[in-house]
């Protein structure tokens, strides 16, 4: 009851800011290239324009205790609703086994609302976002009942194409026995390959109320093929707890402007 009602108080508090004054000009418009929540796990610190709908897709193949499963489409759905803030929606995503047994069915629908945070010193960005897991998908992937997050992603330019950022958040699964939520911290060390291309280098960590923390490293880069298209690839194994013995990722994602 406890992680219930902290899970939905931390979103309680996030649409207080969201409903707060926001400076327009210092978030993104549709004159800037995209920017995306993959291929790392680290999602972007900057929301997507106003009138934008943004499109995420991915696929990806694991190697976890023995089994080897795909899951795919990854799709996030993103709208830039005005006022430095978004809305944005993980649309369920099929897990099935390839080789060796494993849980399969449809991951849970989750929306979440997103706001990007103004007067920060220069060179520095963040948001905060907070949402829901929905029980849509299958009872074998995740906790039944609505799942709460709220995760705070941030970015810090460094200089000469270099940047740093990370990502923390809290997960809460009211229907387990403890109230005290899953934590995910990761920190990016990324560069910039001229105005199109970035490779990133990511260490994530879950850390749960019991058990050991699952631990992986996480390659790769995107190529934005067009101001508003973007393919990525990344890779990684992990190395403590639950973690994938390895993976591999590609994506696809692209922005359509102006629509409001």
């Amino acid at each position: 009851m406890q992680g219930w009602c902290g899970g939905w108080l931390a979103i309680g508090l996030l649409a207080g800011l969201a409903a707060g004054p926001a400076r327009a000009g210092a978030c993104p418009d549709a004159a800037e290239p995209i920017a995306t929540d993959r291929p790392d796990i680290t999602n972007s610190s900057l929301v997507v324009p106003t009138g934008s709908l943004q499109l995420e897709n991915g696929v990806n193949r694991s190697v976890r205790g023995g089994a080897t499963t795909l899951d795919a489409t990854n799709s996030r759905l993103r709208v830039g609703a005005g006022a430095c803030a978004e809305l944005l929606l993980d649309l369920p995503s099929y897990v099935g086994a390839t080789r060796g047994r494993a849980p399969t069915g449809f991951t849970d629908l989750t929306p979440a609302i997103k706001r990007q945070l103004d007067a920060l010193p220069d060179g520095l960005t963040a948001s905060v976002v907070a949402g829901a897991g929905l029980p849509t998908g299958s009872a074998k992937l995740a906790p039944r009942g609505p799942n709460p997050y709220l995760q705070l992603p941030w970015a810090r330019e460094l200089g000469a194409g270099w940047d740093v950022s990370g990502m923390v958040t809290a997960f809460w699964f009211p229907h387990r026995d403890h109230a005290t939520p899953t934590v995910e911290p990761t920190l990016v060390l990324g560069h910039a390959l001229g105005a199109r291309a970035d490779l990133f280098v990511e260490y994530v960590a879950d850390v749960a109320p019991h058990g050991d923390a699952s631990q992986l490293i996480n390659l790769g880069g995107a190529l934005r093929v067009t101001p508003t298209q973007q393919i990525d690839i990344h890779g990684g194994f992990g190395f403590a707890g639950d973690a994938p013995r390895w993976f591999l990722g590609l994506g696809y994602s692209l922005r359509f402007d102006g629509l409001f």
